[in-house]
């Protein structure tokens, strides 16, 4: 039997969830995941369904007939097929923890996408990437040649039928018309000293303040530097007997967990924007253990 999922985000009103569940009755289908969220301060509801087509209707006869349903209620919808693998542009400067943990995730099956290509600004990780039978794209950028750089970077996303940009500990800020050309579908991972702890040397910032856990943050790419929502995060206990050094290698295992659940919970349509926050619905049981394994 096929497997899809359906996302609804409207304004919250009664009788949604039964529209919703009579259709795909209607259609042959058997709801076998379900959550929702009522958010009271913002007047809005996000639904994600996960369901099995049991009479052998294809998605496209399943929508057919949903945007009557739809309508009255102001749905943004969307339904998905969850054999379908989306297609992911990953970009890397000169840090690979995230990168070769992405990549692992992505060989032994517990991230299921499609890798389309590896951008950099730098040559370190061509021999990796060329490895895995995946395009590596060697993109400097200067002061001097940014807009063109961030051109090219558009042209081969565009080309390659991208989804979905993550980067992976690029280090190279991205122009606010590249953030809203991908608005919603750029994810980024850093540190959680910011913005207590910016510039240069965070951890070592960290380690001078007596920090006692340290942690990486994941989140969408707005025009608003290490502002956007926020999809995933976690921490780690650091103690006095450990230097600099300790918090770094311990920062790296926190940062590439955190993205990697992040991309995980994008792909399967767990994470919907609702302003400058998110709401995540959780992995069904048994789909997040790759993640939290970790």
């Amino acid at each position: 039997m096929s497997e899809y999922v359906l996302t609804v985000a409207c304004p919250s009103r009664r009788g949604i969830v039964a529209a919703i569940s009579t259709h795909l009755a209607s259609r042959g289908c058997n709801i076998v995941d379900s959550a929702q969220f009522d958010d009271l301060e913002t007047g809005r509801f996000f639904m994600r369904v996960g369901f099995r087509s049991e009479e052998g209707a294809s998605l496209a006869e399943i929508e057919a007939g949903f945007p009557a349903i739809a309508e009255p209620f102001a749905m943004v919808h969307a339904f998905h097929d969850t054999g379908r693998r989306m297609k992911v542009l990953l970009m890397v400067s000169r840090f690979g923890h995230c990168l070769n943990d992405i990549l692992y995730r992505w060989r032994i099956g517990a991230l299921p996408i499609d890798i389309v290509g590896v951008v950099s600004n730098h040559l370190d990780y061509q021999k990796l990437v060329v490895n895995h039978d995946i395009p590596f794209h060697h993109q400097p950028v200067t002061k001097e040649n940014k807009p063109q750089a961030e051109a090219r970077i558009l042209e081969i996303a565009t080309g390659a039928g991208t989804e979905l940009i993550v980067l992976a500990r690029y280090m190279q800020v991205l122009s606010d018309a590249m953030c809203q050309t991908m608005s919603g579908r750029i994810i980024n991972i850093h540190h959680s000293f910011l913005p207590s702890f910016k510039g240069a040397n965070p951890y070592k910032q960290a380690h001078t303040r007596g920090v006692k856990l340290i942690g990486a943050t994941a989140h969408y790419v707005t025009a608003d530097l290490d502002e956007g929502p926020i999809i995933e995060q976690d921490v780690a206990p650091v103690t006095h007997a450990q230097n600099a050094a300790d918090y770094v290698s311990i920062g790296r295992d926190v940062e590439a967990r955190v993205l990697a659940r992040a991309i995980h919970a994008h792909i399967h349509h767990r994470v919907f924007l609702n302003g400058d926050r998110t709401v995540v619905f959780p992995a069904s049981p048994g789909g997040y253990a790759s993640e939290r394994m970790g």
